[in-house]
């Protein structure tokens, strides 16, 4: 069967014959999932569950934010604000290794456990983030110009709050997970990771082992030369 997430604060209905892996179930900010038998299908609005100085004031989720950010940098707020998108992302059932390894596209190259976008390291083609990192909000999040709220680098939301810095955090287009920038109580290090920023092993969700992504606190943050795996794809 598969799963809908009305929002982050109702259970998980059936929707679909196929069966959804459980471990989907930990995407609490899907408005729906469905399995096809060979691609996860996963929509969302895209719109952060945690407070942000790029919402609207109005909004409840609105906090103004003057502090540090990522890397210490001094918090400057960009001129763009959070809007509602509509994300439909596939990704596979099954995910395979991909000998071509693809490099990841500008934009959408995963998403995370609360329905928020992961982007990849650069802030345009084979432009570093440098310049765009102070302007990452009080959970290291924000949004472009069509008001597109995403991550570059750990959601820290997600490490803080909602669970742990060893944690799931989200998967890529190609069906790997993504985990958090700990392991086993240990800050995982980039040369511990392959080119692509991953490596194998069982976790909690999959003791049989599998291969993972990492977020690390460096370049490249979440994907290394491009996906492991064969990817999947994203509209909106």
């Amino acid at each position: 069967m598969g799963i809908s997430c009305k929002n982050a604060s109702e259970n998980i209905t059936p929707t679909s014959t196929a069966a959804v892996p459980e471990v989907y179930s930990k995407i609490y900010g899907a408005t729906s999932i469905t399995n096809d038998g060979t691609y996860i299908t996963i929509k969302t609005t895209g719109v952060p569950d945690h407070k942000s100085a790029y919402f609207a004031s109005t909004n409840a989720l609105y906090e103004a934010f003057t502090g540090k950010t990522f890397g210490g940098n001094n918090f400057a707020k960009n001129p763009n604000s959070i809007s509602a998108q509509s994300f439909t992302f596939k990704i596979p059932v099954n995910p395979q290794v991909d000998a071509a390894h693809k490099a990841t596209p500008l934009g959408p190259i995963g998403v995370a456990l609360n329905g928020v976008p992961l982007f990849n390291q650069y802030a345009g083609p084979s432009q570093p983030l440098t310049n765009e990192v102070n302007g990452f909000d009080q959970y290291w999040g924000h949004p472009q110009q069509t008001g597109s709220y995403h991550y570059h680098v750990e959601p820290l939301y997600l490490t803080m709050v909602k669970a742990n810095k060893s944690a799931l955090l989200g998967f890529l287009l190609d069906g790997f997970p993504v985990y958090g920038p700990e392991e086993g109580g240990q800050v995982v290090q980039n040369s511990s990771l392959d080119a692509y920023h991953g490596h194998s092993h069982s976790t909690t969700e999959y003791p049989n082992g599998i291969y993972h992504y990492h977020i690390t606190s460096t370049d490249p943050y979440i994907n290394g030369s491009g996906f492991y795996g064969s990817a999947g794809t994203v509209s909106q």
